[in-house]
């Protein structure tokens, strides 16, 4: 059995940022939660992704989160995450999964297949809840694109 977490970054009162959140929070109300598969709202702690991983054993991880990559707004990309450095310096309120990534590495092996489903926001800067309609479409395309790799 292939141990998966799915790990969801961002601020939900940050507009677009929350985009992992509810991809997480998703994918949670169709069930997808089970004795293989962890769902983790990280948030903007990225130290529960480390703590999370030197908990549990999983196989393959799964990172949703909003990232700026100069694409129009709601473009969706998934990349494989092929070496992590380990850090020297570990910071308790690391919020983007490259850091978090790192921190864990410093304490421990990775899981063998680690993945970053990424959106392209359309505004992280103003305060608010809501995820931009934009933003908003791409998230069940994100949740489809996440069952197709479990």
């Amino acid at each position: 059995m292939t141990r998966t977490l799915i790990a969801g970054f961002g601020n939900v009162l940050r507009g677009d940022d929350g985009f992992g959140v509810e991809v997480v929070r998703r994918l949670g109300e169709r069930g997808r939660a089970s004795e293989s598969v962890e769902l983790l709202d990280v948030g903007t702690g990225g130290i529960r992704l480390a703590q999370e991983l030197l908990a549990s054993r999983f196989d393959r991880l799964i990172i949703v989160d909003a990232a700026t990559r100069g694409k129009p707004p709601g473009s969706l990309f998934t990349l494989v995450v092929e070496d992590v450095v380990p850090t020297k310096e570990i910071d308790m309120h690391t919020t983007v999964p490259s850091r978090a990534l790192e921190v864990a590495r410093a304490f421990g092996p990775l899981p063998a297949e680690i993945y970053l489903v990424g959106c392209e926001p359309e505004s992280v800067d103003q305060l608010g809840i809501e995820l931009s309609p934009i933003v908003e479409a791409a998230v069940d395309a994100a949740v489809q694109r996440i069952e197709a790799m479990l």
